[in-house]
């Protein structure tokens, strides 16, 4: 793995005070935020990138307020969030409105993905062990849903899975249940 690593800044947010760091993997650029006392097994959220939910509040998902409970209990905990450029499950910005077309249709999230081509989750987390074992942490409380991220991570011990189950709406309820019934998704 040929990664860059940034300086360490200051990041002061309505969720608490962090320290941000960005880690570049080819020409994706992935950021760290933690606090300055990270716990001895902190709690760890690994975030894909979602712009629609993260950044504009869409209500397709249930990323953005995953995001945020995430942030409000790193600062709480000193726990670590690591946020992944990978949009839409990795297919990328353009091909995720085209699956968020598809789902207009009718088809559900994985189906859509299925159509334009992919995988129903395209996500690498190879970059999570490298960025850990950067940090020195050996043990980590891993706050998730996604099987796919406690199989993926090498040479870290997950003491414990904390699920991150949000409140559900009209228009991500679809979704939710997909990512249960479909993905295997923990809740």
């Amino acid at each position: 793995m040929n990664i860059k690593i940034s300086e360490i800044a200051i990041l002061p947010s309505k969720f608490g005070d962090f320290k941000v760091q960005a880690f570049k993997e080819g020409e994706k650029e992935h950021l760290v935020i933690f606090t300055d006392a990270t716990s001895e097994i902190p709690i760890v959220r690994i975030h894909s990138e979602c712009l629609t939910g993260d950044a504009l509040g869409s209500l397709k998902c249930d990323c953005g307020d995953q995001l945020a409970y995430a942030l409000a209990l790193a600062a709480q905990t000193n726990g670590m969030l690591i946020y992944l450029r990978q949009e839409g499950r990795n297919i990328g910005l353009f091909n995720k409105i085209n699956a968020y077309a598809l789902q207009d249709k009718g088809y559900n999230t994985v189906e859509a993905n299925h159509q334009l081509g992919f995988a129903a989750d395209e996500r690498t987390y190879e970059i999570v062990t490298f960025i850990l074992k950067y940090f020195g942490i050996e043990k980590i409380k891993l706050l998730t849903n996604n099987p796919a991220k406690l199989n993926s991570i090498s040479g870290i011990e997950i003491v414990e899975r904390i699920p991150i189950i949000m409140k559900t709406n009209i228009h991500n309820e679809g979704y939710i249940s997909v990512k249960k019934e479909e993905m295997g998704h923990l809740f």
